[in-house]
């Protein structure tokens, strides 16, 4: 098999691997693994599984392991513009070059009988680079879920489950308690659990399932929590100690649990020989990246994007548009995936809009803006359509005033859209970026 020499062609192929769908199970990952010559037990990981956060918590770790001197990985998905964005070394995205060296390297050890889906291709990819390149801690976010995701085959130092609400119900289960169940599968014999669960009932059996596996567990609010200070400042009650006066690079008040969450695993880390100093930490903190959550690109209007795309991240939004009010309208850009929970994302977020310019990514299940525009009937909105992501920031931006505020979201998709089309804007020298 000749391998790609143009990255273009090399992700194409990559991306075509979605035909496969999702598919759940560790076998066929494990079964690449082996043909690459690779076991995960070789690396010292991080695994973090939630419904949402869990990029943010994995963003801040990495940024402050880059700051303390460690030759970090950081696996995530989904990417908003670039495929180079799954995969960060010391806090910096793969280059083209490598990532095409190791897609046909990943590509010749595919079994014709055993086709890899394109998470589990990816997943591959990531554990070839990062062994390779000797990175430590390597986190590992999950794809979906937890118990039978393609990153599941590793013995981590620290297991965080950010949060649990309800999100991929056809494939997790339709109740809160089965979706936990599904990513309490990250728990491993002995390991430290980290989680900012809430709901008693789900925190009764994460607390079972960690007794069973003799794994300590420490939760967000009892073991440890922040408190967040008017300034935009907060102060973390750890297990050990307390910091104060942080701050951090990741706009919303909803980040502070969030950075409490990574702040517990640095402690827990630094138990076992990944120690930090306390510089690191703040400088890490402000300097942590993770674009499309609460990302502002553009002025006059303002323009914000956010990948909330389901209603406990909807809520979330909600929550910081009201602390944020300002005389201006609201005016929303949003393209939804079909098989989310549409009614109740939209009952989070138009009671708080006066315009919504409804759209569609380029992704198969996205829903049609007509049929969202349908459900948003009963609202006291002005409503348009446009079939583009592009064309529906433009009609915003027209319609906007200079006092207004944009804001694209609904999806992730939607918002690595308007990341491309923001990005061009700013290549070709039109508007402020």
């Amino acid at each position: 098999m000749e391998g790609f020499i143009d990255l273009a062609q090399a992700t194409a192929w990559v991306f075509n691997l979605q035909k496969f769908g999702i598919k759940f199970g560790l076998s066929s990952t494990r079964h690449l693994l082996q043909r690459l010559g690779l076991s995960p037990e070789q690396g010292r990981y991080l695994h973090i599984a939630g419904t949402n956060g869990k990029g943010s918590v994995a963003a801040m770790l990495s940024a402050v392991y880059t700051q303390a001197g460690y030759p970090v990985g950081l696996f995530t998905s989904p990417h908003l513009v670039q495929f180079t964005e799954r995969f960060r070394l010391k806090d910096q995205d793969i280059y083209g070059g490598r990532l095409l060296h190791l897609i046909n390297r990943v590509r010749q050890a595919v079994a014709e009988e055993e086709p890899p889906t394109f998470f589990e291709f990816a997943t591959a990819l990531a554990f070839l680079y990062f062994l390779e390149e000797k990175a430590s801690p390597i986190i590992l976010e999950t794809g979906m879920g937890g118990r039978l995701d393609a990153t599941n085959l590793i013995t981590p130092e620290v297991s965080v489950i950010t949060n649990i609400s309800l999100d991929h119900q056809e494939f997790l289960g339709s109740t809160l308690l089965a979706i936990a169940r599904e990513k309490a599968g990250i728990i491993k014999p002995g390991v430290p659990l980290v989680t900012g669960v809430q709901q008693k009932r789900l925190l009764a059996m994460l607390r079972q399932r960690c007794q069973e596996q003799q794994a300590p567990m420490y939760v967000q609010g009892v073991d440890f929590l922040s408190r967040g200070s008017p300034k935009g400042r907060f102060t973390y009650y750890g297990l050990d100690g307390q910091l104060q006066d942080l701050s951090l690079s990741l706009k919303g008040r909803h980040q502070y649990g969030n950075a409490a969450l990574a702040l517990a695993v640095l402690e827990l880390m630094g138990r076992r020989g990944f120690a930090v100093t306390e510089e690191a930490i703040r400088q890490g903190l402000r300097q942590a990246r993770w674009p499309g959550r609460l990302e502002q690109v553009a002025q006059d209007p303002r323009v914000w994007l956010d990948g909330a795309h389901n209603p406990a991240a909807a809520a979330v939004l909600a929550q910081r548009l009201k602390e944020s009010r300002t005389n201006g309208r609201l005016i929303l850009v949003l393209g939804i995936m079909a098989d989310k929970d549409v009614a109740n994302i939209l009952g989070r977020l138009l009671p708080l809009a006066q315009t919504v310019i409804f759209t569609r990514p380029r992704y198969a299940r996205a829903a049609a803006p007509e049929a969202l525009a349908a459900q948003a009937a009963t609202y006291p909105v002005a409503t348009f359509t446009e079939p583009q992501v592009a064309s529906a920031i433009q009609r915003a931006q027209a319609l906007a005033g200079p006092q207004d505020r944009i804001v694209v979201t609904g999806s992730l998709y939607t918002v690595g859209e308007a990341k491309e089309y923001f990005d061009q804007v700013r290549v070709e020298g039109h508007g402020d970026y």
